[in-house]
């Protein structure tokens, strides 16, 4: 489900993206989201392939993004970025929901959200 009015003011920011693998969740910070195409709407992101985020979108097809605040505490954004998700649950203190798509969405320090499902 996109909301196109965060969907037409995306661009250079940091974002956490979501997505799950085998009912788990994981995220990670991205600093690249950039809409592709307006009709239908289209975005990218760009994630490292050896995240453990990359195999849970190229398994379930489906990634949330969280737009952060420019004023989201560095030990946020570390908990996303400086930590792998093998090791810990990046979600367990933080504030999120469930969206359509069956994937976490982060709340915290959130401006907006997008829920995507992969299509190439």
């Amino acid at each position: 489900m996109i909301n196109s009015k965060a969907f037409h003011t995306l661009g250079y920011g940091l974002y956490v993206i979501c997505s799950k693998k085998e009912g788990k969740f994981n995220g990670q910070i991205a600093s690249t989201v950039f809409q592709v195409c307006s009709e239908p709407p289209v975005i990218a992101v760009a994630i490292n392939k050896q995240n453990l985020t990359n195999s849970f979108i190229s398994e379930s097809k489906v990634f949330t993004v969280s737009v952060l605040s420019q004023d989201t505490p560095l030990s946020f954004i570390g908990s996303f970025g400086f930590r792998s998700g093998r090791d810990v649950d990046k979600l367990q203190a933080i504030d999120y929901k469930v969206g359509r798509t069956g994937v976490a969405i982060v709340l915290d320090n959130a401006l907006a959200y997008l829920e995507a499902e992969v299509i190439n």
